[in-house]
């Protein structure tokens, strides 16, 4: 009889273990540096695509992803609630405070380098790559480098998704931005007005999704799932009188 409540009790923590890790509860460690000047304005652009993170929302806390945390660019829009890690060193730690960041960019790997000498964001290393003022919040500038503890939190959006149309006539290029919730996509179909199927939609790059099908004088719609399973169909979201490299806003959010 022990055994079985032994057992049972073991099920149980494991369930309750797992079921932390899945809603992003679990503090995991890291390194973090910084990037892109006390104005941030070198982070502009970067591997989501997002192009001018003032105006499109993202603003001075964003952050650099390394090999490991960054997949390939499914991380993109991704949160991250980051604390300097007094326990590890505290030299270089700033007490009581926290910032959260959202993945706008990649830290690409230098194989030149030693990872534990310069090579931060080498894998297998998880590490943050911040823009300057996120990591002035929890570290000291003189240090350079810090130890942290992470985790994935919701992403908290002013309005709607946001939908911007680039590409050219049977390549349509569409970047989203201003997801709430998990932040990151993990598919997305397109439907032209004068279609009455939905087209699965491929990543190109980041945040970016294309279609190889001429849609040019459609009004579109998009089905966008996030990594949480959230599916929201923005109907109509584009007119039918849309034109390359205009952005359009819904009024539709998922839900944190």
């Amino acid at each position: 009889m022990a055994g079985a409540y032994a057992r049972a009790a073991f099920v149980l923590a494991l369930g309750c273990a797992l079921a932390a890790v899945a809603a992003g509860q679990e503090w995991l460690r890291a390194h973090a540096t910084f990037y892109g000047g006390a104005d941030a304005s070198g982070t502009m652009g970067g591997a989501c695509g997002y192009g001018n993170l003032y105006a499109q929302g993202y603003g001075t806390r964003t952050t650099a992803l390394s090999t490991a945390l960054f997949g390939d660019g499914a991380s993109c829009g991704q949160c991250y609630k980051l604390v300097c890690d007094r326990k590890t060193d505290r030299t270089w730690c700033k007490p009581g405070v926290s910032v959260t960041v959202t993945a706008t960019n990649f830290c690409p790997p230098n194989w030149s380098i030693p990872s534990d000498r310069g090579g931060w964001c080498n894998p297998p290393r998880p590490h943050f790559d911040m823009a300057q003022p996120a990591w002035e919040k929890i570290g000291v500038y003189r240090g350079g480098i810090i130890p942290v503890i992470y985790k994935r939190v919701s992403c908290v959006k002013k309005g709607g998704v946001r939908f911007a149309v680039n590409g050219h006539d049977y390549f349509n290029l569409v970047l989203v931005t201003n997801v709430a919730g998990p932040g990151s996509i993990r598919a997305m179909d397109v439907r032209g007005s004068r279609s009455p199927d939905w087209m699965p939609m491929a990543r190109n790059w980041g945040a970016n999704w294309h279609s190889l099908t001429y849609l040019t004088g459609q009004g579109l719609s998009f089905r966008v799932t996030v990594t949480d399973g959230q599916t929201i169909v923005f109907a109509n979201v584009v007119p039918p009188n849309w034109r390359f490299g205009q952005s359009f806003a819904s009024n539709l959010q998922f839900k944190l």
